[in-house]
């Protein structure tokens, strides 16, 4: 199946040949602005199914709007009648039309093409008015304010925020690819259809701003937002995409002495932290107990001797660990604990907490085991 795209060379159509390049039996074909009227012609005849994402958003002159949206539509549309084809077409259009501005306009007149285009061809046109759409590859200065903001603060470039409280809907790249790559397996489908992208997360330019500060200061705070789901999710996933290949990397402060090294490495809001200790031949660690906080140990290299004992009994309960049987043991509330390198080698030990670190209320109390 050869499938078609325009504007492959943009945000939007970068992340879909990504896509489109995984998928078995699929060959991709492109239309960009460097390609002529007989490239259009022959991407036309050779296209099973056609994405329209080339367009113009931001052009020195307003003609550029009707030249680069309305007219390359339509020149589109023409070539596709020609061929008698009944080629499918997906459209990247924008919630745009619905206002009085030539983008809009512009915007506007495509989608009167391509209704034109479904009606004579009996062909299935998709149309997606979409809004403001962020992610990975999108140009600063030029795709969203949020593709703007990433590449100034991952920079130390000050961002402009005209009013705080304004309010944008969003829509998220990946969520907008996964829902454009349904389409390709459809059949028997014709006529227009207009398609919407869940989610739409809308969200005021001030609260935007902040959670790209938080993620800056997170480096040194190593207090991590919750970033596995939703916006925050998209949001973090695109700042890092703009971070410069030097920023990569980024030091964190530990603490070293003779019996060996501890780092925390992270910390979140609601799901505690996780640090990383090392310890010499022979050297012990811990002997103390928590009333509610509790921890998971995982040695990573070396061997250990991992002991609980509870704080009103006597028995002692030792765990052998080592690299060779990677195991996590849970420290438990009312025991206190320690860990011995038993091995002849340098011990790294991976922590879990279930909360923060807190040194005005540590709830870390000295008891040998």
């Amino acid at each position: 199946m050869k499938i078609g795209v325009t504007g492959s060379n943009g945000f939007i159509g970068k992340n879909l040949l990504e896509n489109l390049h995984r998928i078995d039996g699929v060959e991709v074909i492109t239309f960009t602005r460097s390609s002529t009227i007989d490239d259009l012609e022959n991407f036309v005849n050779s296209a099973d199914f056609i994405f329209h994402l080339a367009g113009i958003n931001r052009p020195k002159d307003i003609q550029e709007f009707y030249q680069g949206n309305e007219a390359l539509t339509q020149q589109l549309v023409n070539l596709l009648l020609k061929s008698g084809k009944k080629t499918p077409l997906l459209i990247s259009s924008s919630t745009q039309v619905e206002r009085d501005n030539d983008y809009g306009k512009s915007k506007l007149g495509s989608e009167i093409a391509l209704q034109e285009y479904a009606e004579k061809s009996g062909a299935a046109v998709y149309i997606y008015r979409l809004p403001n759409v962020f992610g990975k590859w999108s140009k600063p200065n030029y795709n969203t304010v949020i593709a703007t903001w990433c590449h100034n603060i991952s920079r130390d470039i000050p961002i402009e925020i005209s009013d705080k409280n304004i309010e944008l809907d969003l829509v998220y790249i990946d969520d907008v690819i996964e829902h454009f790559i349904r389409h390709i397996d459809e059949t028997g489908k014709s006529g227009i259809s207009h398609e919407g992208v869940s989610p739409v997360y809308r969200e005021s330019l001030g609260s935007i701003s902040n959670l790209l500060s938080e993620f800056v200061k997170s480096r040194k705070s190593l207090l991590t937002p919750p970033v596995g789901r939703g916006f925050l999710r998209a949001l973090y996933a695109t700042y890092l995409s703009f971070l410069p290949t030097d920023k990569f990397a980024y030091e964190i402060e530990g603490y070293k002495d003779e019996r060996g090294t501890f780092y925390e490495f992270l910390k979140t809001h609601d799901s505690g932290q996780f640090s990383i200790s090392t310890s010499a031949p022979g050297v012990t660690r811990g002997n103390h107990y928590h009333n509610t906080k509790n921890e998971k140990f995982m040695v990573v290299k070396g061997e250990a001797s991992i002991r609980l004992r509870q704080i009103h009994g006597d028995e002692v309960i030792e765990y052998k660990v080592s690299d060779q049987k990677i195991q996590v043991v849970e420290m438990i509330p009312g025991y206190t604990h320690d860990i011995s390198n038993t091995g002849s080698e340098e011990m790294i030990l991976l922590l879990w907490a279930n909360e923060v670190f807190d040194r005005e209320k540590p709830d870390t109390y000295f008891k040998e085991v």
